[in-house]
């Protein structure tokens, strides 16, 4: 597993600076051994926009034992995310995040190797598979969400619902008794990414998420050899198994595994996020809900289901998403590491050096978005969206690394929002404002307490 991210199996490895090295730029190194990274987890928003006041839109932190730098703004986004100049290793950025955990995942491959997998692996996402997504999904929605009746946690059963899509979609079989195994196996996973102890000690976050890793691969592993030999099997993890690269070669069973559960965590954990702050959004401005329950009703009524000719009718649904993505990142920061020296802003960050760029603050940025602060999902209209620069947005990243499954996502909330709004109210209490752990998937502390009315 070391060696997915070592200087021999990548030969765009650099090593990475010191922080000695970034001293010409302005910022904070910290408290001895941790340190900004305590300061960051506490409060990510409050930092930030403490940082850009202080320093400006670049400066340096210490966070998790690795100095970075961060760029804020559009331009930055557009620099990092669309790289031109191929001077960013997406590897190398997530790698001392991640590594441990989600090795070989499709955001942790650069340039060549990367498009390839991504090639092999977007076989899973074409019309003919997204319309059979389509059928499980309407499927799954209209038999549970009939249960979701009076006052409910909203998070923890999103959370079950999105799974059961993942199992259905993802893998093609009934979980049963392993899906709370499995959940729990992601969670472990995610948790441990921002873990301040980065060693796999036993009983921290880090040790949990490596024990899940271990069970996700013992899981996947022994059903490769069956899947490829079942044509008929049309889930995603059956696709990826028999599947081929441009030279004919399928995957290592070790490259599969780490790409499904790469995949499976970025499916099921931030599409849980996203809807949960869409939900929160809706239940907060009733005005909006109503405004695309009536949208969900006039392309079909209560009770029917979705085809996948329908999905762009959800015009205002779509622009109410965005406006959560916009207002909630599901991926707070994105980081990279600079192959190459390079210029931004009048500061040159030399070769090594770790950047990072912030969706969700940008995001909230009055340059970019008046009243900010405001749910206003029409923000998102074709002629808003031209006027805008094009990376003042991007909870889905951006470039050749732009997420491989944001039409899934789009699917999965628009059928769920039909399947939901066109039976019942969502209410919330007044005055109620849940507290968001915003690291490291956005998610609200209480679970986010709704109430579904019947309409």
């Amino acid at each position: 597993m070391a060696l997915a991210h070592s200087e021999a199996a990548n030969p765009h490895w650099v090593p990475r600076t010191k922080i000695g090295d970034l001293s010409h730029i302005p910022g904070e190194n910290g408290l001895p051994i941790v340190g900004t990274t305590f300061r960051v987890l506490r409060d990510p928003p409050g930092y930030g926009a403490h940082m850009v006041k202080t320093y400006g839109k670049v400066f340096r932190t210490n966070a998790f034992g690795n100095p970075t730098i961060s760029m804020v703004g559009a331009e930055a986004n557009e620099l990092m995310l669309f790289d031109r100049d191929k001077l960013f290793s997406s590897e190398q950025g997530w790698g001392p995040v991640l590594n441990l955990l989600f090795p070989r995942g499709l955001m942790l491959m650069d340039f060549d190797h990367h498009r390839m997998d991504r090639r092999a692996l977007g076989i899973a996402f074409k019309p003919e598979p997204m319309r059979a997504y389509t059928q499980d999904m309407n499927r799954i929605f209209a038999e549970q969400l009939k249960n979701w009746r009076g006052e409910m946690q909203f998070y923890p059963a999103i959370k079950q619902l999105t799974l059961d899509v993942a199992a259905s979609s993802f893998l093609g079989i009934p979980l049963g008794p392993e899906a709370d195994k499995i959940n729990t196996a992601f969670v472990d996973m995610v948790q441990a990414s921002v873990a301040p102890i980065r060693a796999p000690i036993p009983f921290t976050s880090m040790g949990k998420g490596v024990a899940g890793r271990k069970y996700l691969i013992d899981y996947f592993g022994p059903q490769i050899a069956e899947r490829r030999r079942n044509e008929n099997r049309q889930d995603m993890f059956s696709q990826f198994c028999r599947s081929r690269r441009e030279d004919g070669e399928y995957m290592s069973d070790g490259e599969l595994i780490d790409h499904m559960n790469f995949l499976m965590m970025a499916a099921h954990d931030t599409i849980t996020s996203s809807v949960t702050s869409m939900m929160w959004y809706l239940a907060k401005y009733p005005e909006w809900q109503e405004k695309l329950r009536q949208e969900c009703l006039s392309i079909a009524p209560a009770g029917s289901d979705i085809s996948f000719a329908d999905l762009d009718k959800f015009e205002l649904t779509e622009y109410a998403f965005k406006e959560a993505l916009r207002m909630i990142s599901p991926v707070p920061s994105i980081p990279r590491r600079a192959l190459r020296d390079f210029e931004f802003m009048g500061y040159h960050i030399p070769k090594g050096t770790a950047v990072s760029i912030s969706p969700s603050f940008v995001h909230m940025m009055e340059e970019y978005w008046q009243q900010p602060e405001v749910f206003d999902p029409m923000r998102f209209t074709p002629d808003k969206v031209k006027a805008r620069h094009k990376y003042a947005w991007v909870p889905f990243g951006g470039g050749a690394h732009m997420c491989l499954g944001l039409h899934f996502a789009y699917m999965q909330m628009k059928l769920f929002m039909h399947h939901l709004l066109t039976n019942v109210r969502v209410e919330i209490a007044d005055g109620y404002a849940p507290e968001w752990q915003p690291w490291p998937i956005p998610k609200p502390k209480d679970g986010l307490k709704v109430n579904f009315r019947p309409l």
